[in-house]
């Protein structure tokens, strides 16, 4: 079926989002309360520039639609709450992944002083201290209109340690152990913030370290994930920096007031909102639905299965049938979405958005990108092929008819030379070999998104990957992983033993019988591949052996004086056939490069057997022990061997474009 009204399958363009981060000093901080008017006058300022450029540079040299903006904040009283505020009339969406569930999250940043206040804000009570009432009533304000990312699942033990702290403010101890989780709280909800964000905006005063998790910590970290950071000086809040590497947060104290500030804050919104190069991906050859792969490509499928299977599964029918993208929910998809429809406490919402927004630009880009695989490397083993069988076909005329009947051989071996023609410029101009590669990288991004997504994990903006003509697929996947965004719900550790079940049975044990199956099937390929063309090229050195043979023969007398005139033809063609055949095949086995295909695969399941091993650790401890830095960790390390893995193999293929087989 083929056709330009085939409803979702089309690679929608997506919601484009700029997501601007805020870290800062908390209110009680010196300088901050100093200059806290001239802070928020400073920070409204930045924020309308922001507001402004992204506007603009929404268009991307063209017509665009104004781009989403969203906030991201801890809602920690200060600084974070300052930003709130400043975006309060620009229609910004707040979201706040916070290091603790809700309601004790309130009960820390209100600040009380009294133990007995604890509980009464955990139950949304008033404290009678007007000052931790008014801040508790504006936390809760804020955090009712912002979508929640609640970090819980070490509320239990958070808060026994913040109940003995207020409740023994003499003892040292119990204020370390509470300042000690508090802070890897707060720096694994800003390690959330980070990812999901574009640029982090630091209100520091540029001298004070603070604790892990506090505001240096935080702009260190976004450096080190490539997040520009735009330093707004506490201290001096008329100035403000632009940051790019960590390396700048060494010589603060001597850095000269900026002269190109805003032209650096409008290249990186430029950097953000706009994919670099080539952005082909609407065009029409895309919009043709095909439901079925072409038989007419299925040549480098046909040689892994002739040469890598055993059996005569070898010979069985290789024609694919591609799920649409409006199937795939009801379809393949049906168990993940169930699965994830069931995991306890999740986003009520978020099975449907993954069914919608992740799996049917799955499907499309994963169907996409099969059919340019088997044009591209089918089109090119053909061409391996009709070369060989062109020069076999044009010197066929030797031993099979006479001189007068070559302009037949001669037209079969023209026809076959033109076929070669024809698959080179049909792939060369529609770019079979580029596109392969990008919808590749666009399907395999999407396969494995749905365990971020449900662990509230990203990769950075700074650190995805980039294609040597432009990073439109890593573009595309970024902003539609952004549109869905954070889960609203509470982490907890059911939660997460739940995803860790979840990713070991629909990535990680799958993935890795895929790869071991790949490797095992490629170096089969490869190992009878190379025996074929070495029988090949034996023959041809027999072949001219057995004809020399002849002809000292019939010298000696042994044999009659006209057999080496009669065998001369068949010996000639046959000298020919088998180091022609053998030259084909030893240019696939190049091109394919089997052996290096299936040393990836092999690394990737020993990568992934890895990671299967610490699930099945995590699993087996108590609920306290399953953390959501230790999951989410292994959420990232998925994520780092699929771009590993990608970036393996296509830099293989890379230097490989379509081309005549000389």
């Amino acid at each position: 079926m083929q056709g330009d009204d085939v409803g979702s399958s089309v690679l929608r363009p997506p919601v484009v989002t700029l997501d601007i981060a805020i870290t800062g000093h908390r209110s009680r901080h010196p300088v901050f309360a100093k200059n806290k008017a001239a802070i928020a006058q400073s920070l409204s300022a930045l924020m309308d520039l922001l507001d402004r450029m992204a506007i603009e540079e929404s268009g991307c040299g063209g017509e665009g639609e104004r781009p989403h903006i969203r906030l991201h904040s801890l809602l920690a009283y200060g600084a974070d709450l300052m930003a709130v505020d400043a975006v309060q009339n620009k229609g910004w969406p707040v979201v706040a992944p916070l290091p603790f569930g809700r309601d004790l999250n309130l009960a820390i940043n209100a600040q009380p002083v009294l133990a007995d206040d604890i509980q009464i804000l955990l139950d949304g009570g008033v404290v009678a201290d007007p000052e931790i009432a008014e801040r508790a009533a504006e936390i809760r304000g804020i955090a009712a209109k912002a979508r929640i990312f609640e970090l819980a699942e070490q509320d239990r033990e958070v808060e026994a340690l913040y109940r003995k702290h207020l409740a023994e403010p003499e003892n040292r101890t119990a204020e370390q152990d509470f300042v000690a989780i508090c802070s890897d709280r707060a720096a694994m909800a800003a390690r959330v913030m980070v990812e999901h964000s574009d640029i982090l905006i630091g209100i520091w005063d540029g001298v004070t370290h603070g604790n892990v998790g506090g505001t240096r910590h935080t702009i260190e970290s976004a450096l080190e994930q490539g997040i520009a950071v735009i330093w707004l000086d506490a201290g001096n809040p008329n100035q403000w920096h632009v940051l790019r590497a960590t390396e700048e947060l060494a010589g603060l104290g001597n850095r000269k007031a900026p002269s190109d500030s805003e032209a650096s804050v409008r290249e990186i919104i430029r950097e953000a909102l706009c994919p670099i190069g080539d952005t082909w991906q609407n065009a029409r050859a895309n919009r043709v639905w095909r439901d079925k792969s072409n038989r007419f490509f299925h040549a480098y499928r046909r040689i892994e299965a002739l040469f890598g299977t055993p059996g005569l599964g070898a010979l069985r029918s290789l024609r694919q049938h591609y799920e649409h993208p409006d199937a795939i929910a009801g379809g393949s998809g049906a168990p993940l979405l169930s699965a994830v429809a069931g995991l306890p406490g999740g986003d009520a919402a978020l099975a449907q958005r993954i069914g919608n927004d992740i799996l049917k630009p799955y499907a499309w880009a994963d169907s996409v990108s099969t059919w340019l695989s088997d044009a591209y490397r089918g089109g090119m083993v053909a061409s391996f092929l009709l070369s060989a069988f062109a020069i076999i076909g044009g010197i066929g005329y030797l031993p099979f008819a006479t001189i007068e009947e070559k302009w037949g051989f001669a037209a079969f071996e023209f026809l076959l030379l033109a076929a070669i023609v024809v698959i080179f410029l049909t792939g060369k101009s529609r770019k079979w070999h580029e596109r392969w590669f990008e919808t590749r990288r666009v399907a395999e991004y999407f396969r494995h998104a749905p365990l971020l997504l449900l662990l509230g994990a990203a990769r950075s903006t700074g650190r995805w990957p980039r294609g040597p003509k432009g990073n439109w697929p890593e573009w595309h996947v970024r902003h539609a992983l952004r549109a869905i965004g954070l889960p609203q719900m509470q982490v907890t550790s059911a939660y997460l033993r739940s995803v860790l079940m979840l990713m070991r049975d629909f990535h990680v044990v799958p993935q890795r019988a895929y790869h071991l199956g790949k490797a095992s099937r490629l170096k089969r390929t490869q190992h009878n591949l190379h025996r074929c063309s070495e029988l090949l090229f034996l023959s041809a050195v027999l072949s001219v052996a057995a004809y020399l043979l002849i002809e000292m023969g019939a010298r000696i007398g042994w044999l009659p004086h006209h057999m080496p005139h009669d065998v001369a033809k068949m010996f000639t063609f046959l000298g020919v056939l088998f180091p022609t055949l053998g030259g084909a095949l030893a240019g696939i086995h190049y091109f394919g490069d089997f052996e290096r295909f299936a040393a990836i695969s092999e690394i990737t399941a020993q990568k992934l057997g890895d990671v299967e091993t610490r699930i099945e650790m995590l699993l087996a401890a108590h609920d306290s022990d399953i953390s959501y830095a230790r999951v989410s960790s292994l959420a990232h390390r998925i994520d780092d061997i699929v771009v590993d893995e990608i970036e393996n193999w296509q830099s293989v293929f890379g230097g490989k474009h379509i081309t005549v087989p000389v």
